[in-house]
């Protein structure tokens, strides 16, 4: 692996921490892998773009792009090519040449694959980016209104949930998304374990997905979840009525690097939004809040998930 110079800084604050060495450059990703190299990279890159007044156009013009390219760019979302970088460096009046060699080991490292890009037959582009992103978050919010959240997910109930969205996909190709879920949990542990705090509706723990076997299962499964000290569950029940998310489920990440703001993830049919502007931001964090506060306590889940798991 290839990364800063020994001794400096990367862009947004991340300090480089010792791991593989390239080219006398040692430092180790941090969780998230290339998802928050490209996102810091990005970051960096609009702030020197925007310090010197130029315009989304101009930068396009000056790498033989689009404008949309550079806003790519500079969200994380796309990979980077080390010319592109350079050039843009020159653009922005970046002479330094061991900033410059900092940012562009950066945007090498940042190209470097995930785990989940070997699963790239089955997974679509949009959901590689928020893989990349729940493996990096320090926080993260979810709220379900159908389905146990991924990460909480058995084996057997993850496959129910497959096969529900792809009824015709052969069954080697239901077995490799069922690893790319069972993989995500992975995540919840190890001492950089981010904090998992989940709202879910009632009809979520009533819901026979996969049969009454599984169900059960998957409810003891999230009974011993909440004995973790990372993950809290809370349950909307029937009784509350109407509530704050009106407008279906959503996930909140939060990252532990400066230079990265808030995400909120909603999922669509074939395809996702991602958004990070402060006041979408606000409006889904004052929604989190009021559903925590609707929702049965945190220490009441474990009595609730043992009665359902009962009546199963």
């Amino acid at each position: 692996m290839t990364g800063s110079p020994v001794g400096k800084e990367i862009p947004g604050g991340m300090a480089p921490r010792t791991g593989g060495s390239t080219g006398g450059r040692i430092v180790e990703y941090p969780r998230g892998g290339p998802t928050v190299l490209r996102i810091v990279l990005g970051s960096h890159l609009r702030r020197l773009r925007e310090q010197n007044h130029i315009s989304t156009e101009d930068a396009g013009y000056a790498i033989r792009a689009s404008h949309s390219k550079i806003s790519r760019m500079e969200l994380g979302r796309v990979g980077f090519k080390k010319r592109d970088v350079a050039d843009l460096l020159s653009l922005y009046g970046v002479i330094d040449e061991d900033e410059r060699a900092m940012l562009l080991a950066l945007a090498e490292q940042a190209n470097t694959p995930g785990w989940w890009h070997q699963y790239g037959d089955v997974l679509p582009s949009w959901f590689e980016v928020y893989i990349g992103l729940e493996e990096a978050a320090s926080l993260i919010r979810a709220y379900e209104v159908q389905f146990v959240p991924g990460l909480l997910q058995t084996e057997d109930y993850a496959r129910a949930v497959i096969r529900l969205g792809h009824p015709e996909a052969p069954p080697d190709e239901i077995d490799r998304r069922v690893q790319v879920r069972t993989t995500r949990r992975r995540c919840l542990s190890g001492p950089d374990a981010p904090k998992l705090w989940v709202v879910v509706d009632e009809a979520v723990l009533r819901r026979p997905m996969g049969g009454r076997d599984v169900m059960r299962a998957q409810l003891q499964h999230l009974i011993q979840m909440t004995e973790l000290s990372n993950v809290t569950i809370q349950v909307v029940p029937f009784h509350a009525g109407g509530h704050a998310a009106a407008g279906g489920p959503f996930s909140i990440l939060r990252f532990g690097e400066e230079a990265l703001s808030d995400v909120v993830y909603l999922e669509q049919l074939t395809s996702a939004l991602y958004l990070d502007k402060p006041a979408d931001i606000d409006k889904y964090l004052r929604t989190m809040n009021k559903l925590c506060v609707e929702a049965d306590r945190p220490d009441e889940t474990i009595e609730l998930l043992t009665d359902l798991r009962e009546q199963f």
